[in-house]
């Protein structure tokens, strides 16, 4: 067997093989920047190149490394000294004191972000984001655990069997930039398992400050390993990348949406690493021949109260009733832009190409100022879209956004989900029952319904608190459902007891 030789250095064009049957090259600028000790990961899937420094390697290395070695001492941390860590994270929270020092933290990335022209709609720490930090920690204490839970039995004559659920092992996230995600992050703790996360630049500061000043100390006072949680303490990109490529994880998520994620998730099934993807998020929604008006509207509204993964972001209305149902969906997302009296009731509309008639004229030329992250801009209210830009997930600040196409019917809606959509949320709006059993055999999505489509969410839908959601994207998930729950990380021992001695084959 040829040993396998370490890579000191690189030059413009030498060649990089992948999948076994082809390469790709190296550019100019990866060759100068490319150092001794760094790495070339090479995203089979798309051929993108993509430098880990080594330095971001070996932070996130060390750091897998305490978690791995928290996760053997785990077994000897009782139930009760887990639940002892989510209610003193949570009461660490609930003091002013260290929620201030929380506060003056976010700030600076709040200036900082600002500064970068990014959005900071979720990066703000306020005291909505705090109470769901603390009632999210609160739910894992009472949170089932199958760490040690008998799930099945099966018995013979002089011998049984026990599937016995364990702990899985290391847990990695890579997140964006949001700080409440960190406590979303400890839910892997519920069944005795470790967690590593990644977050995303714009958020590191407020997650240091967390960490050492809420989380740390809980661990310490619950008696659970230092290691237990792990935050790579680095803004570079390349450590999500280190991360989802480490064979010692037992699940990588990434949450997120987008190429990127695309990206971690490649990555990560190169490695062997099991993978739970949030994938592209946007809702879908069906507005049926045979769907009440005011229903239908109302739906719509409540679909598009704020931008998050299962916010409505294309109606698909039935040509038979576009008359009524068109207003009624543009009453929906004016009401929503209006924020009970908060808002001004602006909205934008991408309306796809061939229906243009479909809409008020006016809109088309209508001029109006569109919130967004980096500032405002004058644009036409609503713009001609082609249809295979229908997958465009429209991530909108303030000002309510969403795509419209007319269609023959519950069929050509599906159809279309199927073609251009994430596979994500697909609501049909109808009276008509069966309309509905052929609506749900048609789509591809793993989220199905008949009203609003912000239901997706597992702390909401199943009372479970959650880790990420997953779409249909890249395939149908294995064995679970597209909500990855604190016990839903875990692996199952099988354990024999023999009465017969004397039993044999």
């Amino acid at each position: 067997m040829a040993p396998v030789m370490q890579l000191e250095s690189v030059k413009a064009g030498d060649r990089i093989l992948v999948g076994g049957d082809g390469f790709v090259e190296i550019d100019e600028n990866l060759a100068k920047t490319f150092k001794k000790g760094d790495s070339v990961l090479v995203v089979e899937s798309t051929g993108e190149l993509l430098l880990l420094p080594a330095e971001e390697r070996k932070i996130t290395a060390d750091t897998v490394g305490e978690a791995q070695s928290a996760f053997r001492k785990m077994n000897s941390i009782s139930d009760e000294q887990i639940s002892k860590f989510f209610e003193q994270f949570a009461a660490n929270l609930e003091s002013d004191a260290i929620w201030n020092e929380v506060i003056a933290a976010n700030n600076e990335d709040v200036e900082v972000a600002k500064k970068k022209g990014r959005s900071t709609t979720r990066l703000v720490a306020n005291e909505k984001m705090r109470q769901g930090m603390i009632s999210g920690l609160r739910g894992w204490i009472t949170a089932s655990s199958k760490r040690g839970a008998i799930i099945e039995t099966v018995k013979h004559e002089g011998w049984s069997v026990d599937m016995v659920g364990a702990a899985l092992g290391t847990v990695g996230f890579v997140f964006e930039g949001r700080p409440n995600v960190l406590a979303d992050a400890t839910g892997v703790l519920r069944g005795g398992n470790t967690v590593v996360f990644r977050i995303g630049s714009d958020a590191l500061g407020t997650a240091r400050k967390i960490m050492s000043a809420a989380l740390r100390p809980a661990l310490e006072e619950a008696g659970l390993p230092k290691g237990a949680v792990g935050l790579i303490d680095s803004a570079a990109r390349s450590t999500g990348y280190a991360l989802v490529s480490d064979r010692r994880l037992a699940l990588a998520v990434a949450r997120g949406s987008g190429p990127a994620v695309a990206t971690l998730g490649a990555l990560a099934q190169q490695a062997g690493v099991p993978a739970s993807l949030h994938g592209t998020g946007g809702a879908w929604m069906y507005g049926s021949a045979h769907c009440n008006l005011s229903s239908f509207e109302s739906a719509v509204e409540c679909s598009l109260d704020r931008k998050v993964c299962n916010t409505l972001n294309v109606c698909c209305i039935n040509r038979s009733r576009a008359a009524e149902l068109v207003p009624a969906a543009l009453r929906g997302i004016e009401k929503a832009a209006r924020r009970d009296g908060q808002g001004e009731g602006i909205y934008k509309l991408h309306v796809v190409a061939g229906d243009e008639q479909c809409v008020p004229q006016d809109l088309l030329e209508k001029v109006v100022m569109v919130k967004r992250a980096d500032g405002e801009h004058q644009e036409k209210q609503a713009e001609v879209l082609p249809e295979e830009q229908m997958g465009v997930e429209w991530e909108w600040e303030e000002t309510q956004e969403m795509t419209l196409k007319i269609v023959d019917d519950e069929e050509h809606a599906a159809q279309l989900f199927n073609k251009y959509s994430p596979q994500f949320v697909a609501c049909c709006i109808s009276d008509d029952k069966e309309e509905h059993e052929r609506f749900y055999s048609l789509v591809n999505a793993p989220f199905v319904g008949n009203g609003f489509t912000r239901w997706v969410d597992g702390q909401y839908a199943l009372n479970r608190p959650e880790l990420g959601l997953a779409n249909w994207e890249s395939g149908r998930l294995f064995g679970r459902a597209g909500v990855l729950s604190g016990d839903a990380v875990f692996t199952v021992r099988a354990r024999s007891y023999v009465t017969n001695p004397g039993l044999k084959r």
